[in-house]
């Protein structure tokens, strides 16, 4: 079962903003984020808790809608769309997998009836239905177990028919929200191994948060996303099981405002406080701790105590 890679075209932010707004209170979860994701590409975003990660995932599956700034997923703009539109575009474009299993699967139905689910939905024939949720099936490594429900699978298969069911509707962008937290660290690396090989033999792009390193490793690209804002990037050659062959470069993510974030523990290290000095060197920009700007900040509240008041 395979597919061309995919036709969605690139997933673009640009300066991405997200207010949430109470009676009392105001959270910015995201301040103008940029991301650039290209057709058929796999990354992995990771960050803190807070750090606006679900967010992101919501916006581009449709399901919140950004408050500022630009975000387009091929042809969609995600910042224009009606609530009709919202809804098109969440069933027939996106495909999402939940940490939580109740999210993803009905207890009720067995394996092969929750992939044939969605296709019932979308208007498939019963034999449609049954050959394509087989192939799926196939594909994620469950085809013996279609007969069980969730009660009567591990936790790492009810993931990987998770992942079958949010490929039913042949989408062009997967979307997973911690699909390993709660598995074991042998489990999590299976169950990502069946995401990526629904990358590579499906041509879906795919964009998954997870907290765990051992999972970021094995792709290409993980995003770090820190105060609403994607920080660094590492970027990987040979990526895999095998990390003794794996090389991976770190890289500061420069927006479109030409902000930048250094990595926290290069900021710990090095002991880098309220401001920095810079110097342009021919093939580089050099970053140093300004020891008289620390001085200063020190000495400032001294300073106006002495001053006083005329």
């Amino acid at each position: 079962m395979t597919r061309s890679p995919s036709t969605l075209g690139p997933v673009r932010c640009e300066g991405l903003v997200r207010i949430f707004k109470t009676a009392e209170i105001e959270v910015v979860a995201l301040q103008g984020l940029d991301l650039h994701v290209e057709p058929g590409e796999i990354i992995t975003v990771v960050g803190a808790s807070g750090s606006g990660k679900s967010t992101l995932l919501n916006i581009l599956g449709g399901l919140d809608e950004p408050t500022a700034g630009t975000a387009r997923v091929g042809m969609h703009d995600l910042m224009q769309m009606s609530a009709r539109a919202r809804t098109e575009y969440r069933r027939d474009v996106v495909g999402f997998v939940w940490q939580q299993t109740a999210r993803n699967l009905q207890p009720y139905l067995d394996a092969r009836r929750n992939v044939e689910f969605p296709l019932a939905i979308a208007g498939h024939s019963r034999r449609q239905r049954r050959i394509k949720a087989e192939r799926l099936l196939d594909l994620v490594g469950l085809l013996d177990r279609a007969d069980h429900r969730p009660t009567e699978l591990s936790g790492g298969e009810q993931q990987r028919v998770a992942i079958a069911v949010a490929l039913a509707n042949e989408p062009q962008l997967l979307l997973a929200d911690e699909p390993t937290g709660e598995l074991d660290v042998a489990t999590a690396i299976e169950v990502f191994g069946v995401l990526r090989t629904a990358n590579e033999e499906l041509g879906v792009t795919a964009i998954v948060v997870t907290h765990d390193p051992l999972v970021s490793q094995q792709v290409d690209r993980t995003v770090s996303i820190r105060d609403g804002r994607i920080s660094s990037e590492i970027v990987r050659e040979g990526a895999g099981l095998d990390a003794s062959r794996v090389i991976a470069r770190e890289f500061s993510v420069l927006d479109s405002a030409g902000r930048l974030q250094l990595p926290e523990r290069y900021v710990t290290s090095l002991d880098l406080r309220r401001r920095v000095r810079l110097e342009l060197e021919a093939d580089h920009v050099g970053v140093w701790r300004d020891v008289a700007s620390d001085d200063a900040a020190w000495a400032e509240p001294e300073t106006r105590d002495q001053g006083g008041m005329p």
